[in-house]
């Protein structure tokens, strides 16, 4: 039987240039969920114009008013909820060092219950006790990650929103083509296309999945198509009460 293929080098010197590095933040969410309400909200409004029978030019200048105006406003929420989280992370850090500070017995009755609860006793469960409250910083870390489910890999608020703005615009794009183009510019085709991008974002996030790239597609598509439905079914709705 063949030997699988790993991800990466286990050799010593490969082992310690890979952990000096330290974890990569990820921003594929940023990815995901700005392609995926780009798409949407430019769908919604191709839809609407096209109903309302608005001309190409009124529907492009329409769509692209909202490709920067929404995507800029989706990066900058992203930014500021990215920065919020570290600025969390520091508040929640700045505790737990006047608590080690303070009451340091307590703490290292935290760390013995968390280990403890992750089934070591005895002799075993107070060395490691002893071993982490012997390092500030590892104690710090150690209590962050297990009291409040926080990582110390902390994500860029820039890159955050560059990344949101970046897929918003891309694949918000894709329902405007029709009337960029030379294919036929119905709310069929933008329809068509929009399914399209859905799919593509859902294919490319099978990268950082073990799920097939097909059923990533899939799944994605079906919730866009879901929220852009909704999307159409209430400017179709409100555009037939008004109108």
């Amino acid at each position: 039987m063949p030997t699988p293929r790993l991800e990466h080098s286990h050799r010593p010197d490969d082992i310690a240039n890979r952990l000096a590095s330290g974890p990569d933040a990820s921003y594929l969410r940023d990815w995901v969920y700005g392609g995926i309400d780009g798409a949407v909200t430019t769908f919604a409004i191709v839809a609407g114009s096209v109903g309302a029978d608005l001309s190409p030019t009124i529907i492009l200048i329409l769509g692209a008013a909202n490709l920067f105006a929404d995507g800029f406003s989706m990066a900058a929420a992203n930014y500021t909820g990215s920065k919020s989280e570290i600025e969390d992370y520091a508040r929640l850090k700045a505790v737990e060092e006047k608590h080690i500070a303070v009451a340091p017995d307590g703490e290292r009755e935290e760390i013995r219950q968390i280990f403890r609860a992750k089934g070591y006793d005895g002799p075993d469960l107070e060395t490691l006790v002893e071993l982490v409250s012997s390092n500030k910083s590892i104690w710090i870390e150690t209590m962050m990650q297990a009291e409040y489910g926080l990582s110390n890999t902390a994500r860029s608020p820039m890159r955050a929103a560059l990344y949101t703005f970046a897929a918003f615009v891309l694949f918000g794009s894709i329902p405007l083509l029709p009337f960029v183009i030379p294919v036929p510019a119905s709310a069929e085709t933008a329809t068509i296309l929009t399914i399209l991008a859905f799919f593509t974002i859902g294919s490319l996030r099978a990268r950082w999945s073990q799920r097939h790239w097909f059923s990533c597609g899939l799944e994605t598509s079906a919730i866009g198509t879901l929220a852009a439905g909704i999307a159409f079914a209430v400017g179709y709705g409100l555009q037939t009460l008004l109108g």
